[in-house]
């Protein structure tokens, strides 16, 4: 019975990222969050930056969701450091 409490409490994780400058961090926001969750319900993501780091809140109905939610995440954000590594510092607007 316990887990069906658990389960109905939700689940959250938080993860904040840093980049050398706020610049970069509105890129990577900009390049990660226009990708929605497929899944319709159960589970929520949420992107923002302050100052030059990245912030994502996910809120999810089961662990399993979340893992793989988080996991697609990671592997996103891998692809777009990747890339801004290759193209070098941003240029100022």
């Amino acid at each position: 019975m316990e887990e069906a409490g658990a389960a109905r409490a939700g689940l959250g994780f938080t993860l904040s990222i840093p980049f050398p400058s706020s610049l970069e961090a509105q890129i990577a926001h900009g390049s990660l969050a226009p990708d929605p969750e497929p899944r319709k319900g159960g589970i929520s993501k949420e992107l923002t930056v302050t100052e030059n780091f990245l912030h994502v809140l996910w809120k999810a109905d089961e662990a399993r969701i979340l893992r793989v939610s988080i996991s697609s995440f990671l592997d996103h954000l891998s692809l777009v450091i990747e890339t801004m590594e290759m193209f070098g510092p941003p240029v100022p607007r």
